[in-house]
């Protein structure tokens, strides 16, 4: 009788030790799902602190200028001389500049990107997917700054060959090879919006007797336009935002020319020969750096917000 009562005693205090380490172990969970959140919280403002941080200094150094320089002579008028007697600040040769090796980039990149993925998702068999995919997408891993200097000592001189009037610098080899790195982000893109269309959808036009190619272009490309659309924009929006594949083999001639022979400057190759150190701190040249900036931020920020509104547009749910 003795042993049986220790017995229970025993399990009675086993069993109120292990109440007690639930007790801790709910606590515990209990406080890591209230700091869990805040912590992922934390992380997530991170990015929209510093996407206000860098708008507040654009804007807060681009007062600065335009105090200097009226804003609507900087944005209309087309003569970029900033470190002559008599400087003269329009950003118009900077615009055309950056538009026109965008329009170059996107004329080689939209169509090349957009069959690729129509080979890879809806022709192409997985093993050859497995292969050809990462392939091209070791175009994404290239260094622009290899992308630049092949614009400028290859791309440049093979044109030259058979286009004598082409200039040594000029604005339309950087834009055939930034088309060439773009050509990867579209077709990733769009491969991914494609495979998102069920193939029930593919099976039931092929079954009312279309061929895969009706199917292709009828069926598939319809269903996954929003997705195809903002890989476009994105694709946009990168070759604005391109800096040394133009700052290398186009040149810094701040010409206001729609002449794609011709050396041009974009908005990211002014930024960069602005910061290499010929403005002093403090100068109206040193904060056109800043107003420039403002404008690229601008550009892209309307691209990616467009990006989002043909998304959210013309999503297709299944």
């Amino acid at each position: 009788m003795a042993k049986n009562s220790d017995s229970k005693t025993n399990n009675a205090v086993n069993v109120s030790e292990m109440i007690v380490q639930n007790k801790k172990k709910k606590s515990m969970s209990n406080l890591m799902e209230k700091l869990v959140p805040s912590f992922l919280f934390l992380l997530a403002s991170i990015t929209v602190l510093t996407t206000i941080g860098i708008l507040y200094t654009l804007l807060l150094e681009a007062i600065q200028f335009f105090k200097a320089v009226p804003i609507w002579e900087f944005f209309t008028t087309t003569e970029l001389k900033p470190l002559s007697q008599d400087p003269q600040f329009g950003v118009l040769p900077l615009i055309s500049g950056t538009l026109i090796s965008t329009v170059i980039a996107m004329i080689v990149a939209g169509p090349i990107g957009l069959m690729s993925a129509i080979y890879l998702s809806e022709y192409a068999s997985d093993k050859v997917r497995k292969v050809f995919k990462p392939l091209l997408e070791i175009l994404a891993g290239i260094p622009t700054i290899v992308y630049g200097f092949f614009a400028f000592t290859f791309v440049t001189p093979l044109i030259r060959t058979f286009w004598p009037e082409l200039g040594a610098t000029n604005i339309l080899s950087p834009g055939l090879v930034m088309g060439v790195m773009i050509i990867p982000m579209i077709a990733s893109l769009s491969e991914d919006a494609m495979n998102s269309v069920p193939n029930s959808i593919r099976e039931g036009s092929l079954a009312m007797g279309a061929t895969r190619l009706e199917t292709t272009f009828k069926v598939v490309i319809p269903a996954a336009f929003s997705g195809i659309i903002a890989s476009f924009v994105l694709g946009i929006s990168r070759a604005i935002g391109e800096t040394m594949i133009v700052t290398i083999a186009s040149g810094s001639s701040k010409n206001f020319t729609f002449d794609i022979t011709q050396s041009m400057q974009t908005m990211t190759a002014y930024i960069v020969e602005v910061s290499g150190g010929e403005a002093p701190a403090g100068s109206t040249i040193y904060y056109s750096l800043y107003a420039v900036a403002l404008t690229l931020f601008v550009f892209t920020l309307i691209m990616n917000l467009l990006a989002r509104y043909v998304s959210r547009k013309f999503r297709e749910e299944y």
